[in-house]
């Protein structure tokens, strides 16, 4: 079946303790897994009040001058924390660079003597707007929790122990993305193709995006056709990305996305969005999963860890040099 709209699931199913309403919420997710690759969850966690206040943080940010969020900006980390300046990143596969600034938060260190620490680069955050730090690395925290639930619930619908990913992804490298799509102020002067995100999937095990400020966002369906997607005030859409696509042999459909310029009387508006990258540790393997590769569906993927799948996507991007 086809659908127009992506379905839309409450984690308060999964986690309620009630068995029928948990196996229920672990069929539907894998079903919207399967079919067009995106799901609306509520029950993540953020409050609608949050959520503004962390927009408008973001907001005020971006609307600083360029000056003073280049300062921001890091060199020699590929982009992976603090702020990436317009039109850095290219898709895969295109050659025009999106209309777009953002700003990675990255994991929040902890004194836990592990060893992966020393593979990520500090956070940073703009000193002029101390609510930045605070309401980035709240989200950052509480779309993880949820994203770890996500991750159970997957386990069990790919028959796995429900904890299967728990290791895997432990003071993972996921990624809070801060992204302004910036006002178009002279459509006419664009290079052809260039467009606030060009067509692709995301590099990571599971997206957890928030509401964005103005609609945009499209999803490719498997018969080719492109659907619009919002979500409610009160969801989270929730994505399958590369890796998970990887680790299941295309079981579980990272589904190819864009961001697509407004109406032409629009263009002089800004868009905001909140992505939240559930990355594993590099070391994690992503060979495919024996139960699913068969006769009718043979391995498609080479064997590959993380860390290298990522090396290699930032390379493409354009965020890192090879």
């Amino acid at each position: 079946m086809l659908l127009d709209e992506i379905p839309s699931l409450d984690l308060a199913d999964f986690l309620s303790g009630d068995a029928n309403r948990k196996a229920k919420f672990v069929q539907d997710l894998g079903a919207a897994f399967n079919t067009i690759g995106f799901v609306a969850i509520k029950g993540h966690g953020l409050s609608n009040d949050f959520t503004k206040k962390l927009y408008s943080d973001v907001e005020q940010f971006f609307q600083s001058p360029d000056s003073l969020k280049q300062t921001y900006e890091i060199e020699g980390i590929a982009g992976q924390r603090g702020y990436i300046g317009k039109r850095k990143e290219t898709a895969k596969g295109f050659k025009v660079p999106d209309l777009k600034e953002f700003y990675h938060v990255g994991q929040p260190h902890k004194e836990d003597g592990d060893s992966v620490w020393s593979e990520y680069p500090a956070n940073v955050f703009p000193a002029e707007y101390p609510d930045f730090e605070k309401n980035t690395v709240e989200a950052y925290q509480t779309l993880e929790k949820a994203g770890k639930a996500l991750l159970q619930a997957i386990a069990l619908y790919l028959e796995l122990p429900e904890d299967y990913f728990e290791s895997r992804v432990k003071n993972g490298n996921s990624i809070l993305r801060a992204i302004h799509y910036f006002p178009i102020l002279d459509p006419d002067s664009l290079p052809e193709g260039a467009v606030r995100a060009a067509a692709h999937g995301d590099i990571n095990l599971i997206t957890l995006l928030m509401g964005a400020s103005a609609e945009g966002l499209e999803v490719l369906r498997m018969d080719g056709k492109w659907i619009p997607i919002t979500a409610l005030p009160d969801q989270v859409v929730v994505n399958v990305g590369d890796m998970l696509d990887r680790l299941t042999n295309h079981k579980l459909k990272s589904t190819i996305h864009r961001v697509v310029n407004p109406p032409r009387e629009k263009m002089g508006t800004s868009r905001y969005s909140i992505p939240f990258f559930m990355h594993p540790r590099s070391e994690m393997d992503l060979t495919c999963l024996p139960s699913c590769v068969s006769t009718e569906y043979p391995k498609i993927y080479t064997d590959m860890t993380a860390g290298a799948f990522l090396n290699e996507r930032l390379i493409e991007l354009g965020l890192k040099k090879a």
